[in-house]
């Protein structure tokens, strides 16, 4: 295992599995994500005074710091939701072909 300073885990719900899909093939597609794994989840939450329970697909994405501004910028302009769920987590450590591979997927120059 390698420690990582570059490589992050971006969490990102979404309403369905529809609008899961057309994120994930959009951060993938435009290299701002080297990979996203979808998991149905049910989330409980207080928006606008009231606890909320909904259904809702878990968007786990991988890609690198420096992307992370233009992946949220994405993300705010394609979700349905005015708040979007968007938290970035640090990797501290993981096999390194594999942080090799998500750094070189999310290359702007492609």
């Amino acid at each position: 295992m390698q420690p990582s300073d570059t490589t992050v885990v971006v969490y990102i719900t979404a309403p369905s599995t529809a609008e899961a899909e057309r994120l994930a093939r959009a951060l993938v597609d435009e290299r701002l994500a080297a990979c996203v794994n979808r998991l149905p989840v049910q989330s409980i939450y207080r928006w606008q005074g009231q606890v909320e329970e909904a259904e809702e697909v878990l968007l786990i994405v991988k890609t690198v710091r420096a992307r992370l501004d233009l992946l949220a910028s994405r993300v705010r302009a394609l979700h349905s939701y005015s708040v979007p769920e968007i938290i970035a987590l640090p990797i501290v450590a993981g096999w390194p072909a594999y942080l090799g591979w998500v750094e070189s997927e999310t290359r702007s120059d492609g």
